[in-house]
């Protein structure tokens, strides 16, 4: 005979669990803490304590061991995993071996993870554009995909309360269609920026090119100091973790304010198998974790449960949550989840030399660039593709070296290197229409070391993608022509979807039930004690930066959270 543990299940019970530790999961647990909840965090991965665990965030090109490439062996040993553009020996203590988590790619994907505390928060570009307008009407105003159940006024003031805390640096640019947030001091642009600004200004209406927004503390307040974090050395070192805290982390902001509260129990190496629902009280009552050191299942309770395990994680979380009444995975009566998941296209390149201002050369390093505001199909529809691009753009000299001659002719050369031109580029950010036919779905038969089904994903580019590059590279050509740039080259990486690391989609929210899986407050239509604020929760893509949106979403789901628990709504 066996006996329900009252007293395992009280130590395991909590008001609430966040499922993941990066951008979102971390804001979830600040946020849920500091109002009062016990809250669990649950990170698969190992712990990163801010500060300590960042091996190479002070060496020297010359002090990591291969000169910052990966040894062969190593790059064997993980063939899908090595393909990702942030795999080098600098930030090998971030990278996911293959067999951790393998998946099935009907067609090319590259599926960039970060399993470990603060998750992608510390591998990500730190590129913080609000959304405006014009990018949440997208859908309802071309018909391609569900209109979304918000719009920019509802969500304006969760911009600002994220931006203050994380610290966002930028100018005030009074464009509406790339809305101004609190900003501290922007990074100067460098006189090529600036030459092609004053070009742009002086030949289009529509055209902007302004300092990029990123989250890097310029001029640290209050608020940052409290969270005992530094201002920005511009070091752009940024991928391999700062301990100095200049950037925003979940490692060195959101987490550490979380644990501060005495609410939040961090659990690492805690693989989330599913969700528990209870089919009496008809709300999700729990969530299944594999320890991954012990391979035990356990069992955590709670009212509240947030998932942010990043979009396709969390898809297959939810999809994997199945019970006599979801037996395809929880919320999902429509049969919708795991489909109309996009990304971010970013395959467009253009660069060029410039040969002005060989007086001047930049005075180091950028943690930052300027950057192009989407200007196509923004108030109405101009061109034969749906939707369009913003654009990054940067430049700078480098050194040319002259290795002709020999002994103190060469040594001389070597030693007195001369400037070359300025070398320019920029590259595509292009909004990806979210389609049925791009989707995830559970492998019925194959299953990782934890027991859990591999996800299969199918995903491919569409004619919309390629008329989008097409256009880059003219519109771009004219821009640098007029600029006076020469020796422009265009080119196009083919790289396969989910290169650029902004998964979205999948969970995606909407107004109706049928059509959608969240609500406006980014609850599950059918289990509103489940709430999804990551990735996987974007209805479109629009152009920005995903992350600063993810923030404001889940602070704003939190809030909302809790004032509906002191009701007993939840």
């Amino acid at each position: 005979m066996s006996y329900f543990n009252i007293d395992s299940t009280k130590a395991n019970t909590y008001d609430a669990i966040v499922i993941g530790s990066g951008i979102s999961g971390g804001w979830a647990a600040k946020e849920l803490s500091e109002k009062g909840l016990k809250t669990l965090v649950l990170e698969r991965g190992r712990d990163v304590k801010h500060g300590i665990d960042y091996p190479t965030a002070n060496l020297h090109p010359w002090e990591l061991g291969h000169r910052g490439q990966v040894p062969l062996d190593v790059r064997k040993q993980n063939p899908v995993n090595s393909r990702s553009g942030l795999y080098s020996e600098a930030t090998l203590h971030f990278a996911l071996k293959d067999d951790e988590q393998p998946f099935v790619e009907e067609k090319p994907f590259r599926w960039t993870r970060g399993y470990h505390v603060g998750g992608k928060s510390l591998l990500w570009a730190r590129q913080t554009q609000r959304w405006s307008e014009y990018d949440f009407d997208g859908p309802a105003r071309d018909g391609f995909a569900v209109d979304w159940p918000i719009r920019y006024k509802d969500i304006a003031p969760w911009y600002s309360y994220v931006e203050k805390f994380a610290g966002i640096s930028g100018n005030k640019d009074g464009l509406p269609n790339l809305p101004d947030g609190e900003f501290l001091p922007a990074f100067e642009m460098n006189c090529v920026e600036t030459h092609l600004q004053s070009v742009i200004a002086k030949n289009y209406k529509d055209r902007h090119l302004i300092q990029g927004r990123c989250a890097h503390i310029t001029d640290p307040k209050p608020i940052h100091n409290e969270q005992g974090r530094a201002k920005c050395q511009n070091r752009a070192l940024c991928v391999r973790g700062c301990p100095l805290g200049g950037y925003f982390s979940s490692n060195a902001s959101t987490l550490p304010w979380a644990a501060k509260t005495g609410n939040m129990t961090l659990r690492p190496h805690s693989v989330v198998h599913s969700l528990i629902y209870d089919e009496k009280k008809e709300k999700a009552t729990g969530v299944r974790v594999v320890d991954a050191t012990t391979k035990e299942m356990i069992e955590f309770y709670a009212k509240v449960i947030f998932v942010n395990g990043s979009a396709l994680n969390s898809t297959l979380i939810l999809l994997n949550s199945v019970s006599g009444r979801f037996p395809n995975g929880l919320g999902n009566d429509n049969g919708l989840m795991g489909k109309y998941i996009a990304w971010h296209n970013y395959r467009a390149r253009i660069s060029a030399e410039y040969e002005g201002h060989l007086d001047k050369t930049t005075d180091g390093r950028t943690p930052n660039h300027s950057y192009f505001p989407r200007f196509r199909n923004v108030y109405k529809q101009e061109t034969d593709f749906l939707r369009g691009y913003a654009a990054g753009f940067a430049g700078g000299r480098s050194t040319i070296q002259d290795r002709d001659g020999v002994g103190e002719d060469l040594k001389h050369s070597l030693l007195n290197p001369t400037l070359g031109n300025w070398r320019v580029s920029s590259w595509m950010m292009a909004e990806v229409l979210p389609k049925e036919t791009n989707f995830v779905r559970l492998d019925p038969d194959l299953k990782d070391k934890y027991g859990i089904p591999q996800l299969r994903i199918s995903a491919d580019w569409d004619d919309n993608d390629e008329k989008i590059i097409r256009d880059y590279h003219e519109q771009f050509t004219e821009m640098f022509t007029l600029a006076g740039f020469t020796n422009i080259r265009a080119t196009d990486s083919h790289s396969a979807p989910g290169s650029d690391i902004h998964e979205m989609g999948g969970v995606r929210m909407g107004k109706d039930p049928k059509t959608s899986l969240l609500n406006k407050w980014n609850q599950l239509h059918t289990v509103p004690n489940v709430f999804v604020t990551d990735g996987a929760c974007m209805t479109s893509t629009s152009t920005q930066n995903p992350s600063l949106t993810y923030m404001a979403l889940t602070a704003r789901a939190a809030d909302y959270a809790v004032k509906e628990l002191k009701k007993k709504n939840l």
